[in-house]
Order: structure tokens, then sequence, then C-alpha cells
């Protein structure tokens, strides 16, 4: 997975720093068993994001021509070097043979950097950046979204997980590696970045227009609900996250919290160091909260290091299909070593150990080298968690975009048209039989419509039209978030056992 996220060095004691060893941020003090880094994917429509990743630091060894493993390969090389018609970029072919082994695994989370990417990476990754702020992996060839961060602006576009971005500004993403596609996402605030969704549901593409922005870097959101049910909210595993958790935890309970929503909906993943704090709040110590194994079979376990017992408040866990990485492993924990119910739908299923390898060019590669197993020993990969209590979204929240720069008129006929009258008919107006035909009845309510919000009646769904019926949708969804309230009937049910 990729995703924007930024983290710096943890500020704990250091281990022995080795030559080209992997960068200061991104090391892991805390458990004994791992020698190296922890990292776990998610990139953010900008930047790469280290989140889980177990392993020894390596060197890199120079390889001996003396492997005839690698005979084949030299062979190709020394020829096209010498007899190809025009001179080749020396540089350009090595990272293309890396690439092509790399590609030939087929696994979304192996990739390789080369020293622009890489270090477009490390200047990101300990800081706020700027982009669309939308999680993307390679998948099945293609660049999928994991997921939108919280408020921004590929949020409010409507940006889903699972939705594929077939291309950027007019160019395709196709073959692209995920650091690649990201290179062409991200940008400066306030300029705009074109993308075409494909959706799952939808039988045509969908032209998404993003004006960039800062993405936040806050990630807890604490709100006290009515009955003194507090919603807490992590969007995703940053350097201060679990301090920012605990603090939130000690307002709400100032203002008397009786139960806890834990909400790791549409959370990418980040940190472990992060994740393995939040959960050791909740999960009783030397309980477990995941194990790593290895491909020879051999199993490591990391185990909670709560000191301040089981909280005596219930506690729900609120995940989504966007919830992926380190938020599933949270989330595991909580549900089978603290019988903390999970309430939603599937997560993602991430459930691979990723660690890199850097050269003295400054380019690295970052390959998967172990699965991670949930207490019981589960693997998750590709199939999520499933949770406790299912609770999903009703249809108008995973309606597609509608590009504002498009003009839906009378006689027109579109996929976007029949996304305009779901959404109209969702606010309470009567756009007809919702058939994708843009007849006198769709016009009728969107001349209401731009009644209600005070803009001109053009009976057209455009420009200003077309942002202020998607900003209504979404305050509707977050009025009316049904997973959150099934989450808060859930712990009413456990408070008054």
């Amino acid at each position: 997975m990729e995703h924007e996220e930024k983290q710096q060095e943890d500020q704990q004691e250091q281990p022995e720093q080795k030559q080209e060893s992997h960068s200061k941020y991104i090391r892991m003090k805390k458990f004994p068993f791992i020698m190296g880094i922890f990292l776990l994917i998610f990139v953010t429509a900008g930047i790469t994001l280290l989140a889980l990743t177990f392993g020894d630091e390596k060197q890199v060894q120079p390889i001996s021509r003396e492997r005839q493993e690698f005979e084949k390969l030299y062979s190709t090389y020394d020829t096209l070097n010498k007899d190809y018609y025009t001179k080749i970029d020396q540089e350009k072919i090595i990272d293309g043979a890396i690439k092509g082994m790399i590609s030939s695994l087929d696994d979304p989370y192996t990739d390789y950097m080369d020293e622009k990417q890489a270090e477009s990476f490390h200047e990101n990754i300990s800081s706020s950046f700027e982009g669309i702020g939308a999680e993307v992996q390679q998948k099945d060839n293609q660049i999928t979204i994991v997921s939108p961060i919280k408020g921004s602006p590929a949020e409010k576009a409507g940006i889903k997980p699972r939705d594929i971005v077939l291309s950027v500004n007019g160019k395709s993403l196709e073959g692209m590696s995920a650091n690649e596609a990201v290179l062409l996402i991200r940008g400066k605030k306030g300029t705009k970045v074109n993308l075409v969704i494909q959706r799952e549901g939808n039988t045509q593409p969908i032209n998404v227009t993003i004006v960039r922005d800062t993405i936040p870097i806050e990630t807890v959101y604490a709100k006290m609900m009515k009955d003194k049910i507090a919603r807490i909210q992590v969007t995703s595993f940053s350097e201060r996250t679990g301090s920012e958790l605990e603090q939130s935890m000690k307002e709400m309970k100032a203002q008397g919290m009786k139960g806890m929503v834990l909400d790791l909906r549409q959370n990418p993943g980040g940190l472990l160091d992060q994740a393995m704090k939040i959960a050791s709040l909740f999960v009783p110590k030397d309980e477990i909260v995941f194990q790593v194994e290895y491909r020879n079979g051999k199993k490591e376990i990391a185990k909670s290091e709560n000191t301040g017992g089981k909280p005596e408040f219930p506690v729900v866990v609120l995940v989504d299909e966007g919830s992926a990485s380190a938020s599933e492993i949270v989330a595991a924990a909580l549900s089978e070593s603290a019988d903390i119910p999970l309430v939603g739908v599937k997560t993602y299923g991430k459930g691979t150990v990723q660690t890199t390898e850097q050269f003295k060019d400054g380019s690295n590669v970052k390959y998967t080298m172990a699965k991670w197993l949930t207490p019981d020993g589960n693997w998750i990969h590709k199939k999520g968690i499933k949770p406790n209590v299912e609770a999903k979204l009703p249809e108008y929240a995973n309606l597609p975009f509608i590009s504002p720069d498009k003009a839906l008129r009378i006689n027109s006929s579109s996929e976007e048209v029949k996304a305009g009258e779901k959404m109209l008919a969702a606010l309470g107006y009567k756009p007809g039989t919702v058939d994708g035909y843009f007849d006198q009845n769709l016009q009728g309510a969107v001349n209401q419509f731009q009644k209600d919000v005070k803009l001109q009646q053009t009976g057209t769904i455009e420009g200003k039209t077309t942002m202020a019926l998607m900003d209504k949708i979404r305050e509707k969804i977050q009025k009316h978030d049904v997973q959150l309230d099934k989450a808060i009937e859930t712990v009413k049910k456990d408070l008054s056992k």
C-alpha cells in the first residue's frame, strides 16, 4: 500500500547505526526480536508512508559475475551496450531490469524506488505534504485507491476505497508502480489534477478534477456524543498518534465519558510503534497484539505493554473497507485479545510485512519479507477482518463523483445524470424516474435545489450547483452516520449489562 504519511525519528534510544543502513525515521526499538525497521506502507496521493515492516538491517553486497544464474542477464546487457543501434542509457536499463524482476513477483507491496523517487520520499515523509490525500497501491497492474484521508481533497471529491485510477492529467497509469503514480498525482497546493477513475458497478469511467491542498497531519479527532459516549476517530498512525489518543481519552474522561467508539474507518495504516501503543491501551498486559511468520515457518510474537489494565468503560471499534494495515492490526488485537466488538464492514485485508534495502546511489528496494498474523494466528491478507456487527452505509454514500466542469442538462443521458438523480432523491427532491436520462422532472428538481441553496435557477447541473449537491450529500452522510449509530447502540448494550 502507499500513503502520504509523515513520520520522524523516534526520540527513544537508537540502535547502533550501520553504514548504508535504513533511514533513522523508521527505526524501531521496542521489540527485542526485531533488529531493523517496521514498515507498513500506505501512500496518500502525494507521498509514500512507511508503517509496518520487520527485518534485520542488511548491507547491499555486490553481485559476483561468477553466479551462473545471471549469465543470461549479463550477456544481454553486454550485447545491448556494445551493439544496440544507439548508445544505451546504462542507468536506465539497469533500473528497468530491477523493475522487471520485481514486477514478475506480482506483489503490490514490493517495489523499486530510483534515486529521484527515493529522494522525494525522504524529503516528504517527515513533514506535512501537499497533494490530494488518497492512499494508493499497485494491484493487478493497476493503481488502486486504498483510502482517502479524512478532510482531504480526495475525500471531498468523493474518491472511494478500491477505485482504480486509470490516468492522471491524460497520462495512463497502466504498468506504473505506486511510487511512479504518486509522483504524478501529488503537486503544489492550489493546482488542479484530473483523474480518470473506474469504480466497481459503473460501466463508464469517471472524470474527477481535484484541487491539491496541504494534507492535514492531525490524526485523532474526539467528540462527546449523546449519553456520554465518546467517538474518537484515528485517521492514521503517525508519530504522535498514540499520545494524541491518550490525551483525547483523558479529555473525554474529564467530560464524564461512559463508553467509547474507536473509529478506524478510512484509516490506511501508519507506524507500527503507534499501533502497538494504541493496542496496549486496551489489550491486557502480555496478551498477544500480533504475530510475524517468516517463510521458514519461524514465528515471533509482539505482546501488549499495557500498564493500566483494561478500560473501565465499554469500547467498540468501528471499521470499514478503508481500514488497512496497521489499523487492521489494532482491530484484530482488540477483538481477539481484549474481546472488544468490531462494528461496520469487512476491512481491506493487508497481512504482509515489508522492509527496505538502500543502495549507495540513494535508490532502494522495498520488498515483502513476512506475514503478520492476528493474536489467534489468522492471516487476513486479501480476506480482511469481518466485524462482529455488520453495518453498511446507505447507497447514496457510495455515489460516484460528478465533475463540476461537465454540464448535465435537459435531454442528456449518462451515468453522471443518474448519480445526480440519486443525490437529489436522497436529499428529498423529486427527480422522477432514476434512469440516467435528464428529463423535465429532473430539471424541475434541479431548479428547486438551486432555489433552496440560493443559486441561479438554470436547471442544469454544473459548476457551483454540482459542488453544492455533493456538499449536501456529504453533510447528510455525516449527519446520519448509520455505522456510527450502530456502534453507539452496541456500546449502550454493554452499558446496560
